[in-house]
């Protein structure tokens, strides 16, 4: 029972973390995270993704321990914010509920990339799991392959799922101001890093004159045996024409490049 009032106490004084990096999957978040992994006034957790708000496990009972979450982190009295990147956050039904109810003045940042590129570049990190099935058939049975995972969604086959921006979005800002979502376009990282990068470091309120490595695109787990084909790109092109125009009326970006060939 000491002990339970110990852990309980020890961690009503802990730090809450203060921003995420939440998604997309296959968006850039890994270049990000690299490029601010050494900023002094961060202290980030141990590794990249941490799964703490997309694990059933840990929201079986009424109240989490998020004494478990904070030990991730080894916060110094350096660094102003406290964060992780785990891009399933943003995918994931529960997920932003979750957040808003562990620090609901927490910060997220988005990375959104073309959904039919990300699509192929999912598949392609996930092909060796089934490594018989094409990228034309998996994008085309995916509805019926990931019933294996209801209620919840799946892991691995969401390739053309998690392209679904809107709904996510909308998701995020039933819990939070859209000021306190920063939402990036994957090109524009890897067009102006500095300006992104600087535009990051003020909407978490750190020091942007830092040298910061610019973000990097690492080569593939799995490199690709060949680009997308054009049938497979003309079928997503449909899938996801009415998405990307929505999205730009929402965000008002221009995401024509999108679409095109």
């Amino acid at each position: 029972m000491l002990s339970e009032i110990k852990r309980f106490i020890g961690a009503s004084h802990e730090r809450k973390v203060d921003f995420l990096i939440c998604g997309t999957q296959r968006g850039g978040t890994t270049a990000l995270f690299h490029s601010l992994r050494d900023h002094p006034e961060i202290c980030w957790a141990r590794g990249k993704e941490v799964h703490f708000f997309d694990s059933e496990r840990n929201f079986r009972n009424k109240e989490p321990d998020y004494s478990r979450y904070h030990s991730f982190f080894n916060p110094q009295p350096s660094h102003k914010v406290l964060g992780e990147a785990t891009p399933i956050y943003m995918y994931w039904y529960d997920a932003p509920k979750r957040i808003w109810q562990y620090n609901p003045n927490m910060k997220l940042i988005v990375i959104l990339r073309n959904p039919i590129d990300r699509a192929y570049s999912h598949w392609n990190l996930v092909r060796h799991r089934d490594p018989d099935v094409t990228f034309l058939n998996a994008v085309q049975n995916e509805r019926e392959r990931c019933r294996s995972a209801l209620p919840l969604q799946h892991r691995f086959f969401s390739f053309v799922d998690r392209g679904f921006y809107v709904q996510q979005l909308q998701r995020m800002w039933t819990y939070f101001e859209q000021k306190q979502i920063l939402i990036v376009r994957n090109e524009d990282l890897r067009s102006r890093p500095e300006e992104v990068i600087g535009e990051i470091c003020r909407f978490l309120g750190i020091d942007g004159s830092q040298e910061i490595k610019p973000p990097i695109t690492r080569e593939p787990r799995y490199p690709y045996s060949e680009p997308m084909g054009r049938r497979e790109r003309d079928y997503l092109r449909h899938v996801f024409e009415y998405e990307i125009r929505s999205l730009e009326r929402i965000l008002g970006w221009d995401c024509s490049r999108w679409l095109a060939d």
